[in-house]
């Protein structure tokens, strides 16, 4: 794993460039690839921030219903095309140009968005599921599924193509700034794709055209506006001049398949990028199990409260909503965008900071930080120590997020730039695999309030239902309640107000416990586990960094 050429890059053209070349040429490509970046992050937020809602949401008018086990199955189905495929496309991204890359990526992205959008409802997707035969999946199933499919793919192109030309692109010395910038930059797109969605669902946009909150056509909008934000990258890509790679120019597809996935395989490597999967697979329930948790059982009227005190009264309307019962509450993804919010503000001072810090040193450091956070973040019904836990998870984000493209990018040879930066996903495409599923069946079985409404209605009943050994449909069944009554129906049985009934759910299962613990335990077991190979890459010079 020695930064020395590959016999097979000796006839690569052109070279890559120098270091010197690289500090007299590095600000203009870097600051056009940080607005591509931008683009495609406020895009693919504006969708996955509220997908969880809209997924399985049981109590959102114009989303899909579909069940926990059905989101995980969607999600770890898009990590999976999303985060392995980049193994090959980083290969064929250094092989064949990175803007090459980007531009087909964008096409096919945006292509996504819009099947997202459009396949649903549809009669020959319900006939095509029918015919299937599988629990669980209906045509909408089938419809996001292949919207999905179609988008990681895009995506999947697009990571190795940007990460390689960036890291062609900086500076030795500029390196760790540089990657504390891109991921600043990443989240200012992450910041404001976190609103998008929430003024589009709005009841206070477009009422007459478009209907109530959350309306089916409302949700397609969302999805048509971010095919529209990822189209803008071409123009951008119009006018960038591609970084040469240094790779082989002449290398057949078969060999840059076998070279891509060959170096995967280098034992210690390949240790980290598990260590790195535990972690990430922690990461990820902030943003994919959390708002679903957050929908579920944190009241946030007090910070609700206070934004109607300190914003004018036309732009809290679309941050502030008020629920039938005249409960005040803030939307799941305007807390959820205090991660990235919290990233923006100190991203770039952590970088810097973080400078001349061992890299593995500091991505310790972040997991303890992340760890702490999730254990915070989802202990308490109050939104405020929501936000304190979300304040130390970016902390730890801060130190591993932009620390781990630099520590790939720093033991990479220098003609594997994309091939490893590629690699980066595969803890990522690991994470949400199996995080997915392992959320799927926690949530679904001991967190989600819809569940557990039928399971106390049905042990009121004397009807015993054993989670995780028992189903969830076969419990709608009994009880003749399907989720989307169960609310209602508790609240009727026990003459109770939605709030209390759920206050009553929360003191009673304590999901809390059951659902974020086996997460923490995770992130801790993952932290040990860097700090032993920090300690044994201090023998090895390839992997020191």
């Amino acid at each position: 794993m020695s930064n020395t050429t590959n016999p097979e890059t000796t006839d690569a053209v052109p070279a890559t460039q120098t270091e010197q070349q690289k500090s007299q040429n590095w600000l203009a490509p870097f600051f056009e690839l940080n607005f591509i970046e931008m683009m495609e992050r406020l895009a693919y937020n504006s969708v996955r921030v509220v997908a969880p809602i809209y997924i399985m949401q049981a109590d959102n008018v114009g989303g899909l219903h579909l069940t926990a086990a059905a989101k995980g199955t969607l999600y770890a189905w898009w990590a999976v095309v999303q985060c392995f495929l980049p193994i090959i496309t980083g290969g064929f991204a250094d092989r064949y140009g990175y803007k090459k890359m980007m531009v087909i990526s964008v096409a096919t992205m945006s292509i996504g968005y819009l099947l997202m959008a459009f396949l649903r409802d549809l009669s020959s997707l319900d006939a095509l599921a029918a015919w299937l035969g599988f629990d669980g999946v209906n045509g909408n199933y089938l419809g996001f599924l292949a919207g999905i499919t179609v988008f990681a793919t895009g995506s999947a192109l697009f990571k190795p193509g940007i990460q390689g030309a960036l890291s062609h692109t900086l500076p030795k010395e500029k390196s760790s700034l540089g990657w504390g910038v891109f991921y600043w930059v990443v989240n200012i797109g992450a910041l404001i794709g976190h609103y998008i969605p929430v003024v589009f669902l709005s009841e206070n946009f477009m009422a007459d055209t478009l209907g109530v909150a959350n309306s089916v056509e409302r949700w397609r909008l969302v999805f048509i506006i971010s095919a529209a934000m990822i189209l803008v990258n071409f123009l951008p890509l119009l006018f960038f001049k591609d970084t040469p790679s240094g790779a082989s120019k002449t290398l057949g597809i078969g060999r840059v398949l076998i070279n891509a996935i060959k170096d995967i395989f280098q034992p210690r490597l390949l240790t980290w990028i598990l260590i790195m999967s535990g972690f990430w697979l922690m990461m990820f329930q902030l943003w994919d199990l959390q708002p679903n948790f957050l929908e579920d059982w944190v009241s946030s009227a007090n910070v609700a409260a206070t934004a109607n005190a300190i914003l004018p009264e036309s732009i809290s309307k679309y941050f502030v909503e008020t629920l039938a019962d005249g409960t005040l509450r803030v939307p799941q993804a305007v807390l959820i965008s205090a991660n990235a919010t919290f990233i923006i503000l100190g991203v770039v001072g952590v970088s810097w900071i973080t400078r001349k810090m061992r890299t593995l040193d500091a991505m310790i450091f972040g997991m303890a930080m992340a760890t702490i956070g999730v254990v915070v973040a989802g202990y308490t019904q109050n939104a405020w120590f929501f936000l304190v836990g979300v304040l130390f998870f970016s902390l730890g984000e801060m130190f591993t997020g932009p620390k781990k493209s630099q520590y790939l990018s720093e033991i990479a040879p220098s003609d594997k730039k994309g091939v490893y930066l590629a690699y980066i996903n595969i803890p990522v495409g690991v994470g949400i695999f199996a995080g997915s599923k392992l959320a799927g069946l926690i949530y679904g079985n001991v967190g989600e309030k819809a569940t557990l409404a039928l399971r106390y209605i049905a042990e009121k009943r004397g009807i015993e239902w054993r989670p995780f050994v028992d189903s969830v449909s076969g419990l709608e069944q009994t009880l003749g309640i399907t989720r989307n009554e169960a609310m209602p129906a508790l609240e009727k049985m026990m003459n109770l107000s939605s709030q209390e009934a759920t206050t009553l759910l929360w003191d009673t299962y304590s999901p809390n416990l059951t659902v974020w613990l086996p997460f923490a335990a995770i992130g801790v077991v993952s932290a040990i586990a860097l700090i032993i190979f920090s300690q044994m890459a201090k023998k090895w010079k390839d992997m020191n960094a």
